[in-house]
């Protein structure tokens, strides 16, 4: 409790403000492309997740934040589901420093969205009458901390170039 207070008190001094307008589904698909026959194979699926967040200024202060997952299943050369998920939000961020801004849009917002997200799979996988599937929690932190590396190292490079 004494932190909450502390970031409170912080927020207050600095004027920084953030508010969850909305969280909403944007896009949902689930596919099953060799159903019945991927129902009578042995349950040995390989599962690959990738993950992309992409956000957009709707109005000063104003941001859409959407992180999309795709998860595949398959056995062997086979795809057993596709499941698709554009998870988004709508929130209010003012008062910080650009750096500030980009973390928040790029780690913040989508570790929000992530649970929404994860649910909704969950969900799609179950209604597919397939093993429950539960994502492992992603470090969206440690993602964008890894891109702004890989970002510096590209303007390190063009720089070098010319």
């Amino acid at each position: 409790m004494n932190e909450e207070n502390q970031n409170v008190a912080a927020q207050q001094e600095t004027g920084a403000q953030f508010t969850i307008q909305r969280i909403y589904t944007k896009d949902v698909s689930f596919e099953t492309p060799n159903s019945p026959a991927i129902f009578q194979k042995e349950w040995t699926p390989e599962v690959k997740l990738d993950l992309d967040t992409r956000s957009n200024k709707l109005d000063e202060g104003v941001f859409e934040v959407v992180l999309a997952l795709t998860v595949t299943a398959s056995i062997g050369e086979e795809t057993a589901f596709l499941c698709e998920i554009q998870q988004a939000g709508i929130f209010t961020i003012a008062e910080i420093e650009e750096v500030q801004l980009a973390h928040m849009l790029g780690a913040f917002c989508p570790n929000v969205l992530f649970p929404y997200a994860r649910e909704a799979v969950s969900n799609l996988v179950n209604r597919g009458t397939f093993p429950q599937l539960n994502l492992a929690p992603v470090n969206f932190d440690a993602l964008f901390a890894q891109y702004m590396q890989q970002r510096a190292a590209q303007a390190e490079q063009a720089t070098a170039d010319a």
